[in-house]
């Protein structure tokens, strides 16, 4: 006889746990096949409770999908940080100091320093644009599923508190701060630079770039996010 739903949450979900556990099932079903492999009932069985228990969680599959879409965004937030951490030399074609320049006025930044954090931010922002690539690549159940609980206007978080275009609008600011983006030309930037990698990504994910050899998919990706460079210069 199946147990109500009171007696499988007391029996191994409490505080949260279930709404964790269905996440979870969320997770491993839509890894390989993206959205439409998602059933809140195929979901509720792994998690070995009934329908019941999980409605208190999630009041239908298009919920739980948005709280896949959430956690899905911040893994993609997580690998766009992991390139910064892990960059390595200049920006392509990163400006030099300029020879001859005087002496700053004591405490004030050196020519060079400035250049350096003008570089420091635009390879920044060329990292958050290649890790969200990277993720679209090697995850591309989950980059189609990331998105995709947001149809509902009940479900969908203002674009600055999703986490990918959190790092993208950082990123930005840190180029403007920096002097690497003249600050008339910021209002509007993340959409230009969204657009670019989102379609670059759904191109190896979706369209005739699925499938590319690694070394064709990384030279693509990195052309398309250097333009994204020369136009921010």
């Amino acid at each position: 006889m199946a147990e109500d739903g009171d007696a499988a949450e007391s029996r191994g979900y409490h505080h949260g746990d279930l709404r964790a556990a269905l996440i979870t099932e969320g997770l491993e079903m839509t890894r390989s096949d993206g959205p439409s492999a998602l059933s809140l009932r195929e979901a509720t069985r792994r998690a070995g409770v009934t329908p019941a228990a999980a409605y208190r969680h999630f009041r239908d599959r298009a919920a739980l999908l948005a709280a896949l879409g959430q956690e899905i965004q911040e893994r993609m937030a997580e690998r766009m940080r992991a390139r910064t951490d892990d960059r390595s030399g200049p920006v392509t074609g990163a400006p030099g100091p300029v020879a001859g320049t005087p002496d700053p006025v004591a405490g004030s930044p050196t020519p060079v320093e400035l250049v350096a954090r003008a570089e420091a931010a635009l390879h920044r922002l060329r990292d958050v644009g290649l890790g969200y690539i990277d993720f679209a690549i090697e995850e591309p159940g989950w980059f189609e599923t990331a998105f995709a609980g947001q149809a509902r206007s009940e479900d969908r978080a203002p674009l600055e508190e999703m986490p990918p275009v959190r790092e993208l609008l950082a990123a930005l600011e840190e180029c403007v701060t920096s002097g690497a983006l003249p600050a008339y030309r910021r209002p509007g930037a993340e959409f230009s630079c969204w657009s670019a990698v989102h379609g670059c990504a759904e191109l190896m994910v979706h369209g005739p770039l699925r499938g590319s050899e690694p070394l064709v998919a990384g030279q693509v990706a990195e052309r398309v996010v250097d333009d994204i460079i020369t136009g921010i210069r």
